[in-house]
């Protein structure tokens, strides 16, 4: 049976994730302001980006960075093709980069509405604070993406997801925010304050 609340063994919380998912539903080309603070071990402030995240219906993802540097990275047919200004085109096959194969199969899952995608690559669960702010975390079901992400949490309101952070398996952690809250990334990102923002503080 598949895990997607706190109590699996309530159907009626299954059934209340799956509609959340549904909810979430965005007929494609669906797109969506993001801003990206990603925390590594290895620097002592976080990387920040900002642009547009665009799902272009099937498999199709394209992640435009706008600022401080431009950059297209379009994800389709299992490869990756990654534009930068004063650079020449790069490609890559998916399967090279982990962390984009479960951005692509949750951002995918959720902008199509799609909950049986979602549980094929995530075991989800599901918790809801009363006040109309909920989250939902993704733990990767293949054990070797699990070895380079540990889980995904989303965090929304009603039916607008406004955060997505992606736990790496080695600590670092990119916290990105989505829609109308990419304008409220701080000028310099604490992930304690990410934090509060995304649990609705």
């Amino acid at each position: 049976m598949l895990s997607l609340c706190a109590n699996a063994s309530a159907p009626e919380d299954a059934a209340t994730t799956r509609a959340l998912v549904a909810s979430l539903g965005r007929p494609a080309p669906a797109r969506t302001p993001f801003a990206e603070a990603r925390f590594m071990k290895m620097l002592d402030k976080p990387l920040v980006v900002s642009g547009q995240l665009a799902w272009l219906g099937e498999d199709r993802l394209e992640r435009s960075v706008e600022h401080p540097n431009r950059e297209v990275s379009t994800i389709a047919n299992g490869e990756v093709t990654q534009q930068r200004e004063g650079r020449s085109t790069r490609s890559f096959s998916l399967k090279r980069a982990p962390q984009l194969q479960l951005l692509l199969d949750s951002f995918v899952a959720l902008l199509g509405g799609d909950a049986s995608r979602l549980e094929q690559a995530f075991v989800v669960e599901h918790h809801a604070d009363g006040g109309g702010h909920w989250t939902l975390t993704l733990t990767p079901r293949d054990a070797k993406l699990a070895q380079t992400v540990s889980r995904i949490d989303i965090d929304g309101s009603g039916n607008e997801p406004h955060c997505m952070r992606m736990q790496e398996a080695d600590g670092d952690v990119a916290i990105d925010l989505l829609g109308a809250y990419a304008a409220k990334m701080p000028d310099a990102p604490t992930r304690d304050a990410l934090a509060s923002l995304c649990g609705g503080g």
